[in-house]
């Protein structure tokens, strides 16, 4: 296999990958956690929450190919295994179908768990000017900050 030589060396790749590895893991949790929560969710608020959970777990079943395709340009293999994610991920599971809204305040702890570890991510892209990642992260960033602001606007009364 050819080497990787795009500006960074390797060590500070690999770096970014683990972190980015564990970012995919976050990101794929709480897809299954929000797609879960679609298919269960009950009560008065079914139909707003059915329609957004489905527009979340969309978006983040996208992001996770981004994440996993900037890995693999690095240079890496991406996680993939529920074994694997269930090692790096942040994120706990949720095997029970609590009450709407328990499960609005466990995708708000999930966005956020998110937004921590892409944030973990960023002193060691900036330091090796890896712009692309750090697009990534930005982005990812301003989508789970908003989508954590809607879903707690909901339980505000």
């Amino acid at each position: 296999m050819m080497q990787v030589e795009i500006g960074i060396d390797a060590d500070t790749r690999k770096e970014i990958a683990d972190g980015l590895s564990r970012l995919l893991a976050d990101t794929y949790s709480l897809y299954l956690k929000t797609h879960y929560f679609h298919w269960n969710v009950t009560g008065p608020m079914f139909q707003t929450l059915h329609l957004m959970f489905e527009t979340q777990y969309t978006e983040l079943a996208l992001a996770v190919d981004l994440i996993a395709e900037r890995i693999r340009a690095l240079g890496f293999v991406a996680p993939g295994s529920y074994t694997q994610y269930a090692e790096l991920s942040s994120i706990p599971e949720t095997t029970t179908v609590p009450k709407a809204t328990e499960m609005i305040k466990l995708l708000v702890e999930g966005q956020e768990a998110v937004c921590r570890t892409a944030r973990s991510i960023y002193a060691v892209a900036g330091k090796a000017s890896d712009e692309p990642t750090a697009d990534l992260l930005t982005q990812r960033l301003q989508l789970h900050e908003k989508t954590a602001w809607m879903l707690r606007s909901l339980l505000d009364q």
